[in-house]
């Protein structure tokens, strides 16, 4: 009956009706517990039954569940794309809130400790990770070209490179930087360190995205670059690259996004980045679970900033090719 009179309406009115019912399983979902003590509440005479037959609680309890779900598919369907986009957001952002809320967290904690997780893990955290993916966009350059190159000599040193540093661990490649090189009486901080670790460990993988990249450009444009006088050098960079970043720029910035979340591993050698200060400053309390969220949300942000800031540049380099 409700179906019938929703279609009744004009699009903008079904819409409408669309977001109510939404709104309203939403809410019911939220609330909703898996046990007998929920269903108890609805019907108050089953629920001694419930309680004696665990299995077909849970069955009953999953069959309420699969109903709202189904009904929530429904509404969904009333909504444009973009309405569709945001409601799923919303849904999926308030569970996840609802479930770190069971948790019994010290909310005034976290506002307490927050800002200075802000002023000084993700000041360094972003330090640490810019200068690392621009290092490691040098040196993927090199060894693609390495990679590329017809010296045996060079291909090998490039190939045993990629091969060292994408093989082992990143925490392995950081303790073995930061004291192992003081054995051979190279003392280095930590933050050099992590940096230097995050470099060659994404410089070997962006190495094979560089490649893969520069190979993707037909050789035509190589051989036409030569018939006009250009030396190899000229060609790659006035010819080849610019026309490979294409390729290049969105795994590019996957692995600059993937290289934000690794700089955690740096906190082992007592780097002040965000999950450093994420553990040191739950231990004063035992709040770990309270600083552990809180900067699982603030990877989450950054996250979704570089995410947006890559669609960006992808869009606009775009465009200037295709001019």
């Amino acid at each position: 009956m409700l179906g019938r009179l929703i279609l009744s309406y004009p699009e903008a009115s079904r819409r409408a009706a669309g977001l109510v019912i939404l709104a309203l399983v939403t809410l019911a979902l939220y609330q909703l517990g898996i046990s007998s003590a929920w269903i108890g509440r609805v019907l108050p005479s089953a629920e001694t039954w419930l309680s004696e037959n665990p299995a077909i609680s849970r069955f009953v309890s999953a069959l309420l569940i699969a109903l709202i779900v189904a009904a929530n598919w429904k509404a969904l369907h009333q909504l444009s794309r973009t309405q569709q986009i945001v409601a799923v957001w919303a849904e999926l952002f308030a569970l996840l809130m609802l479930f770190f809320y069971s948790f019994d967290l010290s909310f005034a904690f976290i506002a307490k400790k927050i800002s200075f997780l802000i002023t000084q893990g993700v000041v360094t955290t972003l330090y640490i990770s810019a200068i690392s993916i621009a290092i490691a966009t040098a040196i993927a350059l090199v060894g693609a070209i390495g990679k590329l190159s017809n010296n045996g000599v060079i291909y090998g040193l490039a190939t045993f490179y990629t091969s060292l540093f994408r093989g082992l661990p990143l925490l392995m490649q950081i303790y073995i930087i930061y004291l192992g090189l003081p054995q051979v009486g190279y003392v280095i901080g930590a933050v050099p360190a992590g940096i230097l670790a995050l470099s060659l460990c994404y410089g070997a993988y962006m190495t094979e995205i560089f490649r893969a990249g520069i190979e993707s450009i037909p050789r035509g444009q190589s051989e036409g670059a030569a018939a006009l006088g250009l030396n190899p050098s000229q060609t790659m960079a006035l010819v080849i690259l610019p026309q490979a970043m294409r390729v290049i720029i969105p795994p590019t910035g996957n692995q600059f996004i993937a290289m934000l979340k690794d700089s955690s591993l740096v906190s082992v050698v007592g780097v002040w980045e965000i999950m450093y200060l994420a553990r040191t400053q739950g231990q004063t309390e035992f709040r770990h679970i309270e600083m552990l969220i809180t900067a699982s949300m603030i990877y989450w942000i950054l996250s979704i900033c570089l995410e947006y800031g890559q669609s960006l540049i992808e869009e606009r380099f775009g465009r200037s090719n295709v001019r």
